[in-house]
């Protein structure tokens, strides 16, 4: 049963986790993309798709995040069979 209680919170924590921490790399991508352009302008084509490319990368991690929680969360049982299984091993006082 510790392994479905494990399975959930890795479900639960995973792809919030991934998308605040892509969140960040995102922000960090976007400030220092606009910063690089600042100083020089002539290449601004050539960092903006390299940006743009890093945004991508960036997003197919959260992706495979949301994949990897919907593949766990499938192996989750139903929450009454996991309710029923917790009360059938319970102590009686």
């Amino acid at each position: 049963m510790t392994y479905f209680a494990a399975l959930a919170i890795a479900v639960g924590f995973g792809v919030p986790l991934a998308v605040l921490t892509a969140g960040l790399a995102q922000a960090r991508t976007a400030a220092a993309g606009l910063e690089s352009i600042a100083r020089q302008p002539e290449a601004a084509g050539e960092i903006r798709i390299a940006m743009i490319l890093g945004l991508a990368f960036i997003e197919s991690l959260v992706i495979y995040a949301l994949v990897m929680a919907i593949l766990l969360w499938i192996k989750l049982p139903p929450s009454a069979d996991a309710i029923i299984k917790l009360l059938e091993n319970a102590p009686v006082h």
